[in-house]
């Protein structure tokens, strides 16, 4: 018997890259061989990566910037940023049923509102051929890519935003596979 149970959430997750935790880190040196990386990044199955929409690398924070008086951007003002561009999704998604913001859009919908010039489109090619993307990983792309031109107010899907998607899919580089 399959039952489906109405859910919607967000899953945050963190993981290291290594075992010892200093795969990548210019401080650092690695103490795990190519064989334990590779076991290591194995344990998280492709198909679970597939559906993560963005993949962040995090490096180790240096002393300087923990130290520092560096004071970042108000929360308000990315707040009132993140407001506006929720807007501009329910305006756009109004009459669709069952679709409220970008990460609910179906493939139908992804074909409707991510509409790409051939510049991105390139991009999206070189994505696929060289790192790798799968297709799950391409609708990802575009649905970040959408709300990253929302959040900059752009009406159509820019090079700069399919970019900015793409680099937020780490774990698809090849050192991953």
């Amino acid at each position: 018997m399959t039952i489906d149970y109405p859910a919607n959430f967000m899953l945050v997750c963190s993981m290291n890259p290594c075992p010892c935790g200093n795969f990548g880190n210019p401080g650092k040196d690695c103490k795990c061989s190519p064989p334990q990386i590779q076991r290591y990044l194995s344990k998280i199955s492709g198909p679970l990566l597939d559906r993560i929409d963005i993949h962040v690398e995090v490096p180790a924070v240096k002393y300087q910037e923990l130290a520092s008086n560096r004071i970042g951007e108000p929360s308000e003002v990315i707040r009132e940023r993140v407001i506006k561009c929720r807007q501009i999704q329910e305006e756009r998604f109004k009459k669709s049923k069952g679709i409220f913001k970008n990460a609910d859009m179906n493939t139908k919908a992804i074909r409707k509102y991510c509409e790409l010039d051939q510049a991105s489109n390139d991009l999206m090619k070189m994505a696929v051929n060289k790192i790798g993307i799968s297709a799950r990983g391409y609708d990802r792309i575009l649905k970040v890519a959408r709300t990253i031109a929302d959040i900059s107010e752009e009406t159509n899907i820019k090079p700069e935003h399919i970019s900015e998607a793409i680099q937020y899919r780490s774990l698809d580089r090849q050192y991953w596979k």
